[in-house]
């Protein structure tokens, strides 16, 4: 059986970067070697895993991946430190145009 990690790294100039493998160490390593001049880990070594989550479906994997990709960077670091308060704020629609902020008739 396998299993699939889905990982968030903390690069050296803060940005964070999401993967999805079924060898974290190896894949790991290659972030930190910088195998692969186009990816973007390359020029913001060394990395730092913060986040880590392991799952035995591939499309379950495969969905929380994409998932928070989407993810602002403030968010991806509230669910690694985490701090579920703050990523409720931060999942909160703040569109003028959503029903909270529609005045009452």
């Amino acid at each position: 059986m396998f299993r699939y990690y889905v990982y968030i790294l903390l690069c050296s100039d803060g940005s964070t970067y999401t993967g999805i493998t079924n060898d974290f160490n190896r894949r790991f390593e290659e972030h930190q070697k910088g195998l692969k001049p186009q990816s973007f880990t390359y020029k913001r070594r060394p990395v730092q895993l913060i986040f880590k989550q392991e799952f035995n479906n591939v499309i379950q994997a495969i969905y929380f991946e994409k998932k928070i990709k989407k993810w602002s960077a403030k968010k991806k670091l509230a669910l690694a430190s985490g701090d579920f308060n703050l990523l409720k704020i931060l999942a909160e629609c703040r569109n003028a145009t959503h029903s909270k902020y529609q005045p009452d008739d």
